[in-house]
């Protein structure tokens, strides 16, 4: 009988089942013919109920998921959360690692667990000071191991600059902040308390006495603003300051792009030209004068200000200022047949191109500068001379030795006989002085003033005194001189390109690659590496934020045209 009953239950289940329409509604009069031809003897599983109301005429059946459909689901979620984040951390840890093959800084994974020196150990170490704050000493001193030496760091700022992205600054496409870094910081981070930084200017390096001396160059001074500092090991790497070659009024009235101070100066006269252009009444040669922004130097720097300049102009500055947008002008001048002559042929075309397809930017080769004044200045060129008015003049037309760096090449005598920079040798010792390191733009070497060059000799240089530490600690203690020998055994620089790039404006940009062959690239897709080559390159995860936030702002909302 139990075998009947429950064959009969699942009969009247399947007919039920079949009786459902497409809708997954049963009507109340299906559901009683379908009771009609149940068995008279009611089962146990059946229970009787009154008759519906009309309210109930349709009953709507919902058949419940199986446990074991639901627990599958379930697991296929879990797996694919498993699989996310073994993704994520995957990316994680080759990105981080690419990060640092990329920077040259894989020894960050064994300095860790390098064994320190103690404090006390230290006071008898090597005295060694570093001359300035770019990219050459700020390198070094990422690499040095500063607990094995007593380290001074001298600056007349106390922040390092992020160069290659300053014409931004310009134009306010990236906040000024955004790619400063304290150096105090990178004291601290060279794993030593003892790296002791000086905000001042050195002003004299006495090679025969070891000694250089210093001035507070602030604003706000204290009883004792000069001092002098003796040293066992010195390092100048002070960089350079802009070339005028002997142009009159250049100092006077031209802007230099070298600083973060030039940067404000710069963009503070941008907009100060378009203001007094607007001003009611102003005539219309004084317009063009005020609007004729002119660039000097057709390197990569003067190439990408005009690139943002132009971009600032269509972007924002003509929507401002409608009424003087016609008369607004960019001049490009180089004293050389072509614009980026570190570049290839190509790449130089393909720019030359560009420029010549708008209608602001205008070119002028082969013509130099003989005079600036305050509101013109003069061009010379195969056709003679001629007066060019002006209201903004940007001056990027690369280094030259400053006067520290001058009165101490003279002070060695005529071993010092580049005009460049200090004369070193394959381990940038300066020739003619014992203990004194010369890296970055103020040596001259056979290598381009780059800051890919010199950041790249700040960390062989600061690999190279780590090797040598204990050499240097026993020439100290036994007044001994036994370094240079010992330098001999050590590897030379080897400098390895990565490739340049050059923006160029209207999101595109210019890149060349120096492998076996020359690679060169153009467009968008350069512009989008550009951009991404320069991120990696900011030294710390803020700056790297901070700068990619500013681009989305900007692209967003547009660069900010007020003043101060």
């Amino acid at each position: 009988m139990l075998g009947l009953r429950v064959s009969r239950n699942l009969v009247h289940r399947s007919i039920l089942c079949q009786s459902i329409n497409a809708s997954g509604r049963l009507s109340y009069t299906q559901i009683r013919n379908l009771a009609t031809e149940a068995p008279n003897k009611p089962s146990e599983n059946v229970s009787t109920s009154p008759s519906p109301t009309p309210a109930q005429q349709e009953v709507v059946v919902t058949p419940s998921p199986s446990p074991s459909s639901s627990s599958s689901n379930n697991q296929k979620k879990r797996i694919t959360k498993w699989k996310v984040m073994g993704f994520l951390v995957v990316a994680g840890v080759v990105g981080y690692f690419t990060d640092l093959y990329m920077n040259d800084d894989m020894e960050i994974l064994t300095d860790r667990w390098r064994k320190k020196i103690s404090a006390e150990e230290r006071k008898e170490r090597p005295r060694v000071v570093i001359l300035g704050g770019g990219w050459a000493a700020l390198n070094m001193i990422r690499k040095l191991h500063a607990d094995e030496f007593q380290v001074t760091v001298v600056s007349p700022r106390n922040y390092f600059l992020f160069t290659p992205l300053l014409p931004g600054t310009t134009t306010g496409r990236v906040e000024m902040r955004s790619i400063m870094e304290p150096i105090r910081k990178y004291c601290h981070r060279s794993d030593s308390e003892e790296a002791t930084f000086i905000e001042a200017e050195c002003v004299k390096i006495d090679a025969a006495n070891k000694t250089i001396s210093c001035k507070d160059n602030s604003a706000v001074k204290g009883t004792v603003s000069a001092f002098d500092l003796p040293y066992d090991q010195l390092i100048v790497a002070v960089g350079g300051e802009p070339a005028t070659f002997g142009v009159p009024g250049v100092k006077e009235n031209a802007v230099f792009m070298k600083e973060i101070d030039d940067a404000r100066t710069i963009r503070d006269r941008i907009l100060d030209c378009f203001e007094t252009a607007s001003i009611p009444g102003q005539p219309k040669e004084e317009i063009e004068r005020l609007l004729n922004f002119v660039v000097v130097g057709g390197g990569p720097s003067g190439v990408e200000y005009t690139a943002e300049l132009n971009d600032f102009l269509l972007s924002d500055l003509t929507k401002a200022f409608p009424h003087v947008a016609s008369s607004v002008k960019i001049t490009l001048i180089e004293a050389l047949p072509h614009i980026l002559n570190v570049f290839d042929k190509k790449l130089i075309d393909y720019v030359e191109g560009k420029f010549g397809e708008s209608t602001n930017i205008k070119v002028w080769t082969n013509t130099s500068v003989t005079h600036v004044g305050e509101k013109t200045l003069v061009l010379k060129d195969k056709s003679g001379t001629r007066d060019m008015p002006y209201g903004t003049l940007v001056w990027v037309t690369g280094n030259t030795p400053r006067p520290v760096i001058k009165d101490f090449m003279a002070s060695l005598g005529p071993v010092q006989n580049q005009r460049r920079g200090i004369v070193v040798d394959e381990f940038f010792r300066v020739v003619g002085a014992d203990g004194v390191w010369a890296i970055g733009d103020c040596a001259a070497t056979k290598f381009s003033a780059t800051a890919q060059v010199a950041s790249q000799q700040g960390r062989y240089l600061g690999r190279l005194f780590n090797n040598l530490s204990d050499d240097m600690y026993n020439d100290v203690i036994n007044k001994t001189n036994t370094t240079p020998e010992m330098i001999k055994k050590q590897t030379t620089f080897a400098y390895h390109h990565w490739g340049s790039f050059a923006y160029i404006g209207q999101h595109k940009a210019v890149g060349e690659f120096r492998t076996q062959d020359k690679i060169t690239a153009t467009g968008w897709i350069t512009y989008v590496l550009w951009r991404s080559v320069y991120v990696t390159k900011l030294l710390s995860l803020k700056n790297r934020v901070l700068v990619v936030f500013d681009w989305m702002k900007t692209g967003v909302f547009g660069r900010d045209i007020s003043r101060g």
